[in-house]
């Protein structure tokens, strides 16, 4: 069976991308170690990738032994406040490319021999925003606009492998709740897609035959469930 690493996947989206897999990937699921990361792997008969992601040692620490990776999905990220440009200091710019550029990289560098020997697949779950900024999101912005470019990169370095990058609008998860609440604004989850939306478009790109390479999918919320 292949094998599917999922970082992110204690919770919310990664979770049912990991669950949408499960029935064909021997699956490694990432995180920080927790409750949450141990129940689903549980429940799925996974194994776990417990690293904090910008720690770059246990990076690679955790990765020794994955000499093969059918499937690797950055699913991992975090969001921002909301701050305009000339309000947003400096550590803010460094914490977010850090944790949604730069550990993105790093991972895929370190992994990058095992997906090679598979012939692998690389999804990098995106964002809106990687496609458009808007005000008070730049920080957050330019991290995905940074991840778009990382993928474009990749996929004509590395012509063996298969590269996609998922575009989702906005999610009803609990990065969503707080990002709400920033905007001071009501929730309403029937305007955002249900994970599970998401989790079957990547697993459709994974599961698309291989005389095709599914380079970008861009999904938008309809306001109906």
């Amino acid at each position: 069976m292949s094998t599917a690493l999922i970082t992110g996947a204690a919770r919310g989206l990664g979770a049912a991308i990991a669950r949408q897999l499960s029935p064909t990937h021997d699956l490694i699921l990432g995180g920080r170690g927790s409750d949450a990361l141990d129940g689903i792997a549980a429940e799925l008969g996974a194994s776990t990738f417990t690293a904090e992601l910008t720690d770059h040692d246990a990076v690679v620490a955790a990765a020794e032994g994955i000499d093969r990776l059918d499937v690797l999905v950055h699913n991992a990220g975090i969001g921002s406040s909301l701050r305009p440009v000339g309000e947003t200091p400096a550590d803010e710019w460094r914490r977010l490319l850090e944790v949604n550029l730069i550990a993105v990289a790093e991972l895929t560098r370190v992994l990058l021999p095992a997906l090679r020997a598979a012939g692998g697949h690389v999804v990098f779950i995106n964002s809106g925003a990687g496609k458009r900024a808007n005000p008070g999101w730049a920080a957050y912005a330019a991290s995905k606009f940074g991840l778009r470019a990382l993928a474009d990169a990749l996929r004509l370095e590395e012509p063996d492998l298969r590269v996609t990058s998922v575009f989702p609008g906005r999610i009803d998860t609990d990065m969503q709740r707080e990002l709400i609440a920033i905007e001071g604004k009501d929730y309403d989850p029937t305007r955002f897609l249900a994970p599970t939306t998401v989790a079957a478009a990547v697993a459709q790109a994974v599961r698309t035959p291989a005389d095709a390479h599914p380079t970008e999918i861009v999904l938008r919320p309809t306001g109906r469930r």
